[in-house]
């Protein structure tokens, strides 16, 4: 998950292009350094987990943790380490789709987010399968794939897509750089939910994931300004700000409509 970007900056700051260059491939090893950290935080945490509750025999407890087992196999595991082969095969791809690249980067996000979705619903609706009902253990808010998308999830991780395309045409932020911050962004999301989702380790790369293919297809001859230090917790909270004037709507729009969530979502 290397990342080398050639950038532009104004004619006459030879030395600023020269201590970016410099110093974007080390602050990319210390970022690769955080990742493997949390990478082998949420291994371990994950083990004592699946340990601990299916030796419980709760039914419950032991049907959702096997629906983070397969969110994690099917989307860290498997999906993570198909990343280098689609960098190199899909991503010069896609870099060629003639739309401007920030649109094209909102756009492969929401992709990216709604085969996401796929495998979460898809582990909601096994419930049956591992002894329990949807209603009493699940991973979305609903067995409806679409109402999951369109009133709970993808519709609101849209607007931190953009705020993160605002960020990239300012800021050189490097794709293993995005996946850390939004994975961190989307920890964040979920502890607002249920707080022990701030210790879990494994969000980060499932939010992380959603952004990195996507921004491996940001020019990298645009022209933009390295990051200052003030610029990381922001690129974590921006998307987390944009997302609050649309979560008043889709609430509203939920109840307008009638649309029915799992319990406790």
């Amino acid at each position: 998950m290397e990342n080398d970007i050639t950038l532009t900056s104004e004619p006459d700051d030879s030395s600023e292009r020269e201590s970016v260059s410099a110093s974007s491939p080390r602050t990319d090893r210390i970022t690769r350094w955080l990742l493997v950290g949390i990478g082998i935080y949420s291994g371990l945490l994950v083990t004592l987990l699946n340990t601990v509750i299916l030796a419980s025999g709760k039914t419950i407890d032991r049907a959702i943790i096997l629906m983070a087992d397969g969110l994690i196999l099917f989307w860290i595991v498997i999906g993570g380490s198909l990343t280098p082969v689609l960098r190199t095969k899909l991503v010069p791809r896609l870099a060629k789709i003639p739309v401007d690249w920030r649109v094209r980067f909102v756009l492969l996000c929401t992709a990216m987010a709604l085969l996401e979705e796929v495998i979460t619903t898809t582990m909601t609706n096994l419930a049956p399968l591992f002894g329990t009902t949807p209603e009493e253990a699940h991973i979305t808010a609903s067995t409806n794939y679409f109402t999951v998308v369109c009133f709970h999830s993808v519709v609101v991780f849209v607007p931190m897509f953009i705020a993160w395309a605002w960020m990239l045409n300012r800021w050189n932020f490097s794709p293993l750089k995005v996946l850390l911050l939004f994975g961190i962004t989307g920890s964040m999301a979920e502890a607002s939910i249920n707080p022990t989702s701030l210790i879990g380790g494994f969000w980060v790369f499932v939010y992380g994931l959603m952004v990195y293919l996507p921004a491996c297809t940001v020019p990298g001859d645009r022209p933009t300004k390295p990051p200052r230090w003030w610029h990381y917790p922001l690129a974590v909270i921006l998307p987390m700000i944009a997302a609050i004037p649309v979560v008043p709507v889709v609430v509203f729009l939920r109840q307008w409509l009638g649309v029915e969530l799992l319990p406790g979502t």
